[in-house]
C-alpha cells in the first residue's frame, strides 16, 4: 500500500440538494434484479481533478452542486428514498426529498497524495463523510456527493450510490447527464428510462433453472464469515505485459476474453493463497450484462438505468482449481456464460419473488466487476478529465476492476482484493513470482 500522509478535512454543513424544478410524486416498484439481497448496499467512487487555470475563481462544488439540481430534473426518483412492501419488495417513493451534499476543504495539496488515491484508497472515509443516519438502505438518501478541495486548487468528487437504483451503466449515464447539463446541456443526451416492469417477475412465478448462486454451505460461510471482520486489501494491476504473461500459460491459439482469462488466474491464485482443503468447494461469480444481447430476447432501452445483470457462479473443487492449468477454469467459465439465456433470467427473476431475495452465496465466493466500462476516469465537469477515477475498495468478496495507469502512462485494470493478512501475502508473492519478468525490468 502507498504511504498515507495525515491530513484533515473541514466540512461544512450537510445539505440536501433537491431538484431544480417541480417532479412528480409517486410511488414506483423497483424489479426483481434491483432488490436483490445482495445488492442491498452502497457503492463508493472518487474522482480526483487537478487545477485547471482556465477555470479559475470557479467553485467546483456550487458548480456541481448546481448541476446537481438540474439533473436530478430527470432522474427525479434518486431524490426519493425506498419503502419496503410484502416480500421486502423495494419501491421508491419519489417525494422530491433530495440527495445528501456535502463540502470539504482538505489541508494538503492534491498532488502529495501520489497513488494513494487509487484503490483501497485510504482516505475514503474521509472524502466520503458518513453523514449520521444517511447510510441505511431504507429511508435514506439514494445518493451522496461530497466535493473536497485542496488547497492547490484540485479537487476530489465522491459519489457514494444505493445500488439497488442502478447498475454501473446507470451510473454512467447519470454521471454523463451531470457533465453535459453542467456544460450547458438544457437536457442529457440520452434521456433516463423507468421501466422497471421488463424485469419484474412472471405472474406465475416458476424457477426453471438451476441457480448455483443461492447455494450455501453453512460450514464454509461460517468460516468465511469468521474471517470478515480480519480482512486487509491490495490492489493489482495488470497491463499489456501482465495479460501477455498470463496468456502464455495457455495453449497458442486458445479462445477466450482477455477478462475470462484474466478471472480465470485471479480465481487460481486467490484460491491457492487460502490454502483451503482441496476437497472444499470454491466459486468464482461473474458478471453478465444483459443489455443489448438480441440473443437474450430482452430489451431495454438505451436509457434504461436500473440494474440489468446477472451473476452466475462457476464451481470447482479447491484441489482441482489449484492443480489444473488456468484453462481449467477458463473452461468452467465460458461453460457457464452459454447457459445464460432468456428463461435462465427469467427464472432468476422469479427465484427472487418464491424464495424472499435470497443474498449470493458468500462460500468460499469470489466476484469481481469490470467496472472499466464506466468510464470514471474520463468524467468531465469542466477541469477536464479526472487523474483518477472509480471505485475505491473491494467490499468483503466483491471486488471491482477499474481503469489506471501504471507509473510509465500503461493504461490497465487496477482490482482491489481483500484477503486475510497470511492469504494476502502469499497472492502479492505469487503475483511477484508470475510477473517478476516485467517488474526486474523496471
Amino acid at each position: 500500500m502507498a504511504n498515507t500522509l495525515p491530513i484533515s478535512i473541514n466540512y461544512h454543513k450537510p445539505k440536501l440538494v433537491v431538484p431544480s424544478s417541480v417532479t412528480p410524486y409517486e410511488t414506483k416498484r423497483l424489479s426483481e434484479i434491483d432488490d436483490q439481497g445482495f445488492i442491498r448496499f452502497q457503492i463508493p467512487i472518487l474522482m480526483f481533478y487537478k487545477y485547471n487555470s482556465s477555470m479559475k475563481g470557479k467553485d467546483p462544488a456550487k458548480i456541481i452542486k448546481d448541476g446537481l439540481s438540474k439533473t436530478l430534473v430527470f432522474y427525479y426518483p434518486l431524490a426519493g428514498r425506498l419503502i419496503e412492501g410484502p416480500n421486502k419488495k423495494l419501491m421508491v417513493n419519489c417525494n422530491g426529498e433530495g440527495v445528501l451534499f456535502i463540502k470539504g476543504d482538505a489541508n494538503i495539496e492534491l498532488e502529495k497524495l501520489g497513488e494513494s488515491i487509487k484503490p483501497p484508497c485510504p482516505y475514503l472515509d474521509l472524502l466520503l463523510h458518513n453523514v449520521h443516519g444517511s447510510d441505511g438502505i431504507i429511508g435514506s438518501p439514494l445518493l451522496l456527493i461530497q466535493v473536497t478541495r485542496f488547497t492547490c486548487g484540485g479537487f476530489a468528487v465522491g459519489f457514494r450510490f444505493n445500488h439497488t437504483m442502478m447498475d454501473g451503466y446507470g451510473f454512467k449515464m447519470f454521471l454523463n447527464a451531470l457533465s453535459e447539463l453542467i456544460q450547458g446541456a438544457s437536457t442529457p443526451s440520452i434521456l433516463p428510462v423507468w421501466e422497471r416492469h421488463l424485469l419484474s417477475a412472471r405472474s406465475s412465478p416458476c424457477i426453471t433453472c438451476i441457480h448455483h448462486e443461492f447455494d450455501e454451505e453453512i460450514e464454509s460461510k461460517i468460516a468465511w464469515e469468521s474471517i470478515e471482520d480480519k480482512l486487509i486489501q491490495q490492489s493489482f494491476f495488470f497491463g499489456n505485459e501482465e495479460m501477455e504473461v498470463i496468456k502464455n500459460q495457455v495453449p497458442p491459439n486458445y479462445e477466450c476474453t482477455k477478462f475470462e482469462l484474466l478471472m480465470a488466474f485471479l480465481w487460481k491464485c486467490r484460491t491457492i493463497a487460502l490454502n483451503l482443503h482441496p476437497e472444499e468447494i470454491v466459486r468464482l461469480t461473474y458478471i453478465i450484462n444483459i443489455r443489448g444481447k438480441k440473443s437474450l430476447n430482452i430489451e431495454l432501452p438505451i436509457g434504461y438505468y436500473g440494474n440489468a445483470f446477472v451473476t452466475p457462479v462457476v464451481v470447482s473443487k479447491a484441489g482441482l482449481l489449484c492443480s489444473n492449468p488456468v484453462t481449467y477454469a477458463v473452461e468452467l467459465i465460458k461453460k457457464v456464460k452459454d447457459h445464460i439465456n432468456e428463461e435462465y433470467i427469467k427464472s432468476l427473476i422469479d427465484l427472487m419473488v418464491i424464495k424472499g431475495r435470497p443474498e449470493l452465496t458468500k462460500s468460499w465466493n469470489f466476484l469481481v466487476s469490470d467496472n472499466r466500462y464506466i468510464g470514471s476516469d474520463e468524467f468531465d465537469f469542466g477541469w477536464g478529465n479526472p487523474i483518477f477515477g472509480g471505485i475505491s475498495k473491494a467490499i468483503s468478496f466483491i471486488s471491482f476492476g477499474v481503469s489506471v495507469k501504471n507509473d510509465k502512462g500503461e493504461k490497465g485494470v487496477l482490482i482491489a482484493i481483500s484477503l486475510p493478512p497470511l492469504a494476502m501475502k502469499k497472492l502479492q508473492d505469487i503475483y511477484k513470482m508470475t510477473f517478476r519478468v516485467i517488474t526486474s525490468n523496471i
